[in-house]
């Protein structure tokens, strides 16, 4: 069994006149063999939110997310994940240097991006079945248009016998997005603010990390 956790950092908006977009746009997929794995990240991070993420009043919901846990957590929660095998794979796109008419179509901008990120993926971890869980953010159109570009796009990579899944959730209902949330925001931030504290203490499980359009 094969789970990949995909999320992004940064935004595709492409306003650099009257708003201020982020320059680069991250997206990130965290690749796990094996349920027993995947169960020990998700418990990983549900101990460090136990131990360190303190509800403010009775309606919080404490939640590791890669802007606003600190540093100090993000270490621990590594520490305490470091018996795991997982591993990274990442494309950044450079959005200054996207094309004006392709900026218009995001939904598009955003599959293609996934797709290069994912074409890194060593299907043959595959065994039985790839799962994939990418943090809710797309309207029913857009989930759908998703779903149908990656399946065609990766149906090369993997053995026509092994089921692909994928299931769009809510970083709450699922641990490990909160995991690869805080890894593609330090890849993220390693190029937007040339920042390498986070990444460098992680970088080692980074197979791929390309920039699109550089």
């Amino acid at each position: 069994m094969l789970y990949l956790y995909l999320d992004e950092s940064g935004d595709l908006g492409f306003d650099f006149v009257n708003k201020k977009p982020s320059a680069f746009f991250t997206i990130c997929v965290l690749a796990i063999k094996g349920r027993e794995n995947d169960r020990a990240l998700a418990n990983v991070v549900r101990a460090v939110m136990r131990r360190k993420l303190f509800k403010k009043s009775a309606t919080d919901t404490p939640e590791l997310k890669g802007g606003s846990t600190t540093q100090e957590v993000k270490r621990y929660f590594y520490r305490k994940a470091s018996h795991i095998e997982f591993k990274l794979y990442s494309v950044t796109l450079d959005k200054k240097r996207v094309y004006t008419q392709l900026a218009m179509d995001k939904g598009r901008i955003y599959n293609y991006i996934a797709r290069l990120a994912l074409e890194r993926v060593n299907f043959t971890d595959a065994a039985v079945r790839v799962i994939m869980t990418v943090d809710k953010s797309k309207s029913r159109r857009g989930i759908f248009e998703f779903n149908d570009y990656v399946i065609t796009q990766i149906k090369a990579c993997l053995d026509p016998l092994v089921p692909l899944d994928i299931f769009h959730m809510n970083s709450l209902e699922s641990p490990n997005l909160q995991a690869v949330d805080m890894f593609a925001w330090g890849i993220f931030r390693k190029y937007e603010k040339e920042d390498l504290e986070w990444f460098n203490v992680f970088k080692a499980r980074v197979c791929s990390d390309r920039v699109y359009l550089s």
